[in-house]
C-alpha cells in the first residue's frame, strides 16, 4: 500500500513483554496527522488486540484522525443471535474499534452487509470484485458461467457475474447443521458441458466449496473453479482443496498465507492497490463508492 501511495511505513514498535503481553509503541510524532491502521482480525485473537492498542496509542499521541484499515473483519459470521445464551460477536467487535478510538473503519467484502450499522462511526465497505473480475477476464469463454455456494451469497455472486458479462448464475441450494458443516442439496440451474466459477467471500476449512464442486461436476460440468476473497483456510483446508476436483483456487491477500497452506492450484491476488486508492480517496475527502461505478 504504501509502495502505490509513495509514502514511507510508519514506525510502530509491535512486541512482549517477558510475561507475554503485548506491547505498542508508536515511535514517531502523529500529532495532528490523519493516521491509518493496517491489520486484519483474522485468528488469532492477539490480531484484533494489537490493532485495538495501537490506535488507543495513536489516540493518546493527538493523531487528528484514526481509520482502521481491516481488510479482513474477523466475527463477522457470528452477526446475529441465532441460539439462546451467544454473544453478537461481530458487533462486540464493532463496539471496540470505535471505544480504542478510532474514528472510521475501512473494510473490504464484510460476510453480513449489517455489520455495517453495528458502527457509529462512519464505514467504507470495499469490494474485491475489481481485482477479480481482471483475473478472470482473461479466462472467459462461451461456456463460463458462476455460481453462488449458498442462496446468501447470491446478491453478491450476481454482482460479480454481471460485471464479468451478464453470466449465467447458479445457485447451490445446501442446509446447514451445525458450524463448519454444510450438505448440499441441490444445484440450481444447468451446469451441464459448463466451466464453472463458484463465488464466495470467505474459504474456511474448504468443505462446503469442494462438497459444490462435486455435485456440480456430477450434474455434469467439465471444470469447477473457486474464488474468495478471504483464505481463512482453517485446519487442512488447503490440503483438501489439492486433492479435490476443483482445478483453481483465486484468493486475495486480506489474510497472509503462511507457506504451509499454499499449494499449485491456489493464486493469490493483491488489494493493495485497491486499499491504497481508498485511503487516498478518505485521506482527500474523495468519493470512495465511485471506485465500484
Amino acid at each position: 500500500m504504501c509502495k502505490h501511495l509513495g509514502i514511507p511505513l510508519g514506525d510502530a514498535l509491535v512486541t512482549r513483554f517477558a510475561d507475554g503481553e503485548i506491547r505498542v509503541k508508536i515511535q514517531e510524532n502523529v500529532r495532528g496527522e490523519d493516521v491509518f491502521v493496517v491489520q486484519s482480525t483474522h485468528p488469532p485473537a492477539e490480531n484484533i488486540l494489537e490493532l485495538l492498542l495501537l490506535i488507543d496509542a495513536l489516540r493518546r499521541a493527538s493523531a487528528d484522525r484514526i481509520t482502521a484499515v481491516i481488510p479482513y473483519y474477523g466475527y463477522a459470521r457470528q452477526d446475529k443471535k441465532d441460539e439462546p445464551r451467544v454473544p453478537i460477536s461481530s458487533k462486540l467487535l464493532a463496539n471496540l474499534i470505535a471505544s480504542a478510538g478510532a474514528d472510521r473503519v475501512l473494510t473490504m467484502d464484510l460476510h453480513a452487509t449489517q455489520i455495517q450499522g453495528f458502527f457509529d462511526i462512519p464505514v467504507d465497505q470495499l469490494y474485491s470484485t475489481p481485482v477479480l473480475v481482471d483475473y478472470f477476464k482473461k479466462d472467459l469463454s462461451d461456456d463460463f458461467i458462476v455460481a453462488s455456494p449458498d442462496v446468501g451469497g447470491v446478491p453478491r455472486t450476481r454482482a460479480f457475474a454481471k460485471r464479468l458479462g451478464n453470466l449465467p448464475l447458479v445457485i447451490i441450494d445446501k442446509r446447514r447443521p451445525e458450524p463448519n458443516r454444510a450438505e448440499v442439496c441441490n444445484v440450481i440451474g444447468d451446469v451441464e458441458g459448463k466451466r464453472c466459477l463458484i463465488f464466495d467471500d470467505i474459504i474456511d476449512t474448504g468443505g462446503t466449496l469442494i462438497d459444490a464442486a462435486r455435485a456440480i461436476l456430477e450434474k455434469g460440468a467439465k471444470e469447477v473453479m473457486a474464488s474468495a476473497t478471504h483464505p481463512l483456510l482453517s485446519s487442512k483446508a488447503s490440503e483438501r482443496l489439492f486433492e479435490s476436483p476443483i482445478s483453481k483456487v483465486v484468493v486475495t491477500d486480506t489474510i497472509p498465507l503462511p507457506e504451509e497452506k499454499r499449494n499449485p492450484k491456489i493464486s493469490i491476488l493483491s488489494i493493495a492497490g485497491l486499499l491504497a486508492e481508498a485511503v487516498k480517496r478518505i485521506h482527500n475527502s474523495e468519493s470512495v463508492s465511485s471506485l465500484f461505478i
